[in-house]
């Protein structure tokens, strides 16, 4: 049986863009190194979620590393993780953000977020401000986390089914009225509005005068990765909420900002069986809208691939989604490429990476459900079907699908 490594490289697809001859920028920019991984292994594109459909990082990472919606416990349970913040299942966690608003006609409008260098302190100062408020029995506090956000944690009996009130559009957006998902959960999504009128009183005159919430969640128990998929090892990552991702389903976080094959080369030769590496300078370049600027990311990401484990390990090169650099969309449900390659693993016929290349490849289109069974396959660590060794769900791979009853 042989290690898995994973290189995710985040909003790696695009769309095509005529500024690059009807290519997009993954296409356009000259990969030696990866399109030599291409050649040597088998390839295919992935849906994270589904075709069509844009998920966010962190949903998309929950379901390639195979774990089903419901058992999601929501993104701001990542972000306190992976601050190291103790959390209790207890309580309901969303993530709140200091915001400067305007009261125009029909409501109040978000215009934009404190500076994280020059108004750093201003921030922090009057989120402390709005800490320690009770509406209806419910206790609200906050954890400064940077630029005027923070971990809310709503403790009494809360509900977390909740929908957002910040609706994370780029520039000009209304605050939203939180609505509850439930009838059990009228009480929180009432408290939480009050709690908002609540902080736009103590921050009244005030440049930055709401604190908006999203990602509502709590922490859950879930299956271990050793557990679901028999193996151990590393979830290395810049990002604070996917170090806590990793760490949420028993993987050991470690903080890397860029793709490090070191890294990977240490942990392997620790006796890690899976070993994941984030990498966000794609998805960053795809945010700018310069199909350029995504194509010169791509290029320099290359150079950090000219030495990969593929004598030693399952390797697999892919993304979360797309970030494409035009148009204003944040992400899209477009087709990522997937390449795998190892011992044993047989070459197709794609030479180059890319995406309308390797949707050419053997392993065709790829759900987000299927990158662990694929890559447990390719490393010798099919579960055979039939015999029942493990009493923990989707042990190969594939967590039961949940009766819609």
């Amino acid at each position: 049986m042989l290690p898995i490594v994973v290189f995710l490289l985040d909003g790696l697809a695009d769309r095509a863009h005529a500024t690059l001859g009807g290519r997009s920028g993954v296409e356009a920019a000259r990969t030696p190194n990866l399109d030599a991984l291409c050649a040597s292994g088998s390839c295919g594109v992935l849906y994270a979620v589904g075709p069509g459909r844009a998920p966010s990082s962190e949903v998309a990472h929950w379901s390639m590393l195979g774990y089903r919606p419901d058992e999601f416990p929501g993104r701001a349970v990542f972000e306190a993780l992976g601050r190291g913040q103790e959390i209790s299942g207890d309580d309901v966690l969303a993530y709140a953000a200091l915001r400067p608003a305007e009261l125009r006609e029909d409501g109040w409008w978000l215009t934009g977020r404190p500076d994280p260098q020059r108004d750093a302190d201003e921030a922090e100062r009057l989120v402390a401000r709005c800490d320690d408020i009770t509406v209806d029995g419910l206790r609200f506090s906050l954890t400064h986390v940077w630029r005027g956000e923070a971990v809310l944690r709503i403790s009494g009996g809360a509900d977390e089914r909740v929908t957002d009130t910040d609706s994370f559009f780029r520039e000009w957006y209304p605050v939203l009225r939180p609505q509850a998902l439930a009838p059990d959960a009228e009480r929180t999504a009432r408290a939480c509005e009050e709690w908002t009128r609540e902080v736009m009183r103590r921050l009244d005159g005030e440049r930055f005068n709401v604190i908006t919430l999203k990602w509502f969640g709590r922490l859950r128990p879930v299956p271990s990765f050793a557990e679901r998929h028999g193996l151990e090892g590393t979830f290395a990552a810049e990002s604070a909420f996917l170090r806590g991702l990793g760490q949420c389903v028993g993987l050991s976080p470690v903080e890397q900002p860029h793709i490090a094959v070191e890294l990977v080369n240490e942990r392997l030769d620790a006796g890690d069986t899976f070993v994941y590496v984030h990498d966000k300078r794609v998805d960053e370049a795809g945010h700018t809208k310069d199909p350029n600027r995504k194509r010169e990311a791509v290029e320099l990401l290359d150079a950090a691939f000219e030495s990969l484990p593929i004598d030693r390990a399952i390797v697999c090169v892919t993304g979360d989604h797309a970030t494409p650099a035009s148009p204003d969309v944040i992400h899209s449900g477009d087709p990522v490429p997937f390449v795998v390659a190892g011992p044993g693993v047989r070459a197709d016929r794609v030479t180059e990476l890319g995406e309308s290349t390797c949707a050419e490849g053997i392993l065709g289109h790829l759900r987000g459900p299927d990158m662990m069974p694929v890559l447990l396959n390719a490393a010798d660590r099919p579960l055979f079907l039939g015999s029942r060794p493990t009493p923990f769900d989707g042990a190969d791979g594939y967590p039961a699908v949940l009766d819609p009853l």
